[in-house]
């Protein structure tokens, strides 16, 4: 009788129903992206858009925000000495956006996705982890700074669904410029989501933390 074969190969001939399912939303997952990247190149079918998409871009990355929350935040600049809840407000969302991009860098080294094959690299301000697609930080981003400006800030309603919509348009951007991957989207936007619940469970009344930021 021959030999029953080893564990290891047995589960290479019967792949578990999990690795399957696994398996087929990776393949709707890259095919939907790839017919989603609309804007990933000039010969695209909306090639045309690319300018705006760039300009989306922009608006979700790190550095612009964390430029205008640290100038935000300068007394010098708002006419005179700031408040202490104004400080609060400012030190986490310096806080929250800080984790973001350390968090989104530990993950995208930790899963190692390249970006997608019809991905021009041509993104503003990158570094040596963002060759990796996994997850979307810009994503991230939206996600946290919306939850953040919408809980803090007293808009109108207008403003309030302009800033879900920026938000949303900002995760859209990045699978029609092939820089992302839908589900890389998606779990940016949850990831972002959820750093916010973080720091808001984080956050410092401002009866309790007068001597921490009396030198802000």
């Amino acid at each position: 009788a021959a030999a029953p074969l080893p564990e290891e190969d047995c589960m290479k001939l019967n792949p578990s129903f999990l690795g399957i399912a696994f398996s087929s939303l990776l393949a709707i997952d890259l095919w939907a992206s790839k017919r989603l990247g609309v804007c990933a190149g000039e010969g695209s079918a909306w090639g045309s858009a690319r300018p705006l998409m760039k300009v989306i871009e922009v608006s979700g990355h790190g550095i612009p925000w964390l430029l205008g929350t640290g100038y935000g935040r300068c007394p010098s600049e708002c006419g005179g000495k700031k408040t202490l809840p104004f400080l609060l407000t400012h030190c986490y969302c310096l806080l929250a956006l800080l984790l973001d991009l350390v968090l989104v860098a530990v993950v995208k080294g930790l899963v190692k996705r390249r970006r997608p094959t019809h991905n021009k690299m041509d993104m503003f301000v990158t570094i040596s982890v963002d060759k990796y697609s996994f997850p979307s930080g810009h994503a991230t981003r939206a996600a946290l700074v919306c939850r953040f400006v919408l809980h803090h800030l007293v808009l109108a309603v207008p403003l309030r669904v302009l800033m879900v919509l920026w938000a949303l348009i900002v995760g859209i951007s990045r699978v029609m410029l092939g820089r992302h991957n839908v589900t890389d989207v998606l779990f940016g936007l949850l990831l972002g989501y959820a750093l916010y619940s973080v720091v808001e469970y984080c956050w410092l009344s401002p009866l309790s933390a007068p001597a921490l930021f009396a030198l802000w």
